[in-house]
């Protein structure tokens, strides 16, 4: 069965870090395109970062570039976000996703994605 599952969101001071953690099973994170997506509450879904497949390519939102970074662990079949100089406006419910039908080159673009996470809470307050 396949399965998303993010975890790591919590409560953090503005300028903290927070690492989320995806974690798939029945199939291998390492063969697709992932990206992280976020919602804030009474906003749409945005597109955050991304990871190729092909190469490990990355593309990033303007608003997180420099603070975000996001990586994979093959052994674990697990993706990282590392989220750092967190800012209030981060706040919102973050998602992961894997792209199945095109799987090799990362977009931002929701619909390009197939299997998503149920999401993990991240709110940036002091």
């Amino acid at each position: 069965q396949v399965q998303i599952v993010e975890s790591g969101g919590g409560l953090v001071q503005p300028g903290g870090s927070l690492r989320l953690s995806c974690a798939a099973s029945g199939f291998t994170l390492d063969d697709y395109a992932v990206g992280w997506f976020r919602q804030a509450p009474g906003k749409e879904r945005e597109g955050v970062i991304c990871i190729s497949s092909s190469d490990d390519a990355t593309d990033y939102a303007d608003s997180v570039q420099g603070r975000f970074t996001i990586s994979r662990d093959s052994a674990k079949n697990m993706i990282y976000l590392q989220m750092n100089s967190l800012k209030p406006e981060d706040t919102a419910v973050y998602y992961c996703a894997a792209a199945v039908i095109n799987p090799v080159v990362c977009t931002l673009t929701q619909g390009d994605y197939d299997y998503w996470g149920q999401g993990t809470q991240v709110t940036v307050s002091s």
